[in-house]
């Protein structure tokens, strides 16, 4: 019999923990990750993304006590992100918002060893699949774009 453990940014159930819990979370293409700068190389070949986000028709708002989730209709082409490495247009389904209980956590990726505040994640699907649900299936069916938000003395993210 399998025991449930809860997930959380903190230290015991935090983002360092979950592949040990949640086995789902092994592997080459998962999250989160830690990027280490150095290892980085700028690749010119890459074109730029295209982003069109458009007025929203249809909306809902959760906060489920660890994330607030901004999910978005995917059925109409108002919210795409298209072009750079990827083929194809992508819609967008969800932003999701991510903080911690101190300025040092919050963001579930990395960057050399640092933590953010928090983390805001742009969720898309491929739109050549009928639905979010199929796409989630394939190798090139989700695309997560995610920015750092770092709080500071003069200006303080608020969610």
């Amino acid at each position: 019999m399998s025991r449930r453990h809860d997930w959380g940014y903190g230290a015991v159930y935090g983002p360092d923990t979950w592949a040990d819990y949640f086995p789902c979370a092994k592997g080459q293409n998962q999250s989160p990750i830690e990027l280490h700068t150095r290892y980085i190389k700028h690749d010119a070949s890459l074109r730029p993304w295209t982003v069109s986000y458009r007025s929203a028709s249809s909306m809902t708002i959760a906060n489920d006590g660890n994330t607030v989730k901004v999910m978005f209709d995917g059925s109409s082409g108002n919210f795409l992100l298209k072009d750079g490495p990827l083929i194809g247009s992508y819609r967008l389904r969800q932003l999701q918002f991510h903080w911690g209980s101190s300025d040092d956590q919050g963001s579930e990726h990395v960057i050399d060893g640092l933590r953010y505040s928090g983390e805001m994640q742009f969720i898309h699907w491929n739109s050549k699949y009928d639905n979010v649900t199929e796409a989630k299936i394939h190798p090139d069916g989700v695309v997560i774009i995610s920015v750092f938000l770092k709080a500071d003395k003069w200006t303080h993210c608020v969610v």
